[in-house]
């Protein structure tokens, strides 16, 4: 290999190493709000008492679970620098983009009122917009004296993780990988490539090298070109909708709620 494929080889290792720190980062974000999800709703079942005890808790949960819905959703539309019209597709390639527009109102009248859901239109942010509903429902319960001061920070203290959580995500969502790392991999590769081939042309082997050559470097530079937006909604993002889903099994569960859907199974091994 010349000096310039080492130059190159070294170049894409770094833009690997990045691509995959935003996928794992991403997925710890996930990870958070999966442990912070099973606190609330059990921070919930223990501490609002009263008459009407089930009926609040029950709100309480699904509004979450909404929040769970709004969010993914948000993370899942496309932005300019995502892989819209460059997508990987085969059967065995399966999308995962939620339609914003035509299916998130319908999901999330499975968790919270008509009335409510209009007081969102119109809001940039839906998912912003139910925490701060679930904050203020929370006031009202402690105001009503269905809980003490001590319990309330506690819940409180979660809603800031989920606010910090969905931050978290989409600072990834919103701020792309430097274009300058994205597109420099692809160009130096190209030069490469050409340079390989044009300098050995008369080996005998000179065809099998440099397919083998052309094929791990463009390979290294797709794995990393497809890492870099763990959100967009392809293949290889952090299956966020199984993800959720698997809070809602989780928490409607605590309180013995009825028709809780199944877990999400992979399509074609990929779980979306």
């Amino acid at each position: 290999m010349s000096e310039m494929g080492i130059a190159v080889a070294l170049y894409l290792g770094f833009k690997n190493n990045a691509s995959y720190d935003r996928t794992w980062e991403a997925r710890k974000i996930w990870g958070g709000i999966v442990n912070d999800s099973r606190s609330f709703a059990g921070s919930v079942l223990a501490f609002v008492q009263g008459e009407e005890r089930a009926a609040f808790t029950r709100e309480l949960i699904y509004r979450h679970v909404a929040w769970l819905t709004a969010l993914r959703y948000q993370l899942r539309l496309s932005r300019t620098w995502e892989h819209q019209d460059d997508r990987i597709k085969s059967l065995y390639m399966p999308t995962a983009c939620e339609n914003y527009d035509e299916k998130l109102d319908s999901e999330l009248l499975l968790y919270i009122s008509q009335e409510e859901l209009s007081r969102y239109k119109g809001k940039a942010n839906t998912a912003t917009q139910l925490l701060a509903t679930q904050m203020k429902r929370l006031h009202d319960l402690l105001d009503a004296g269905y809980y003490n001061n001590f319990q309330h920070i506690e819940m409180h203290e979660l809603i800031t993780r989920f606010y910090d959580g969905q931050g978290k995500a989409e600072r990834i969502k919103n701020f792309p990988f430097p274009r300058q790392y994205a597109s420099c991999a692809l160009w130096l590769t190209l030069i490469d490539v050409f340079q390989e081939y044009h300098n050995t042309w008369y080996l005998i082997l000179c065809p099998v090298i440099s397919a083998l050559l052309i094929w791990t470097f463009f390979l290294m530079e797709k794995i990393g070109d497809y890492s870099e937006n763990p959100f967009e909604g392809t293949y290889n993002d952090v299956p966020i909708t199984s993800i959720a889903r698997g809070i809602e099994i989780d928490l409607r569960q605590m309180f013995d709620d009825s028709d809780i859907p199944a877990s999400m199974k992979a399509q074609n091994g990929f779980l979306l």
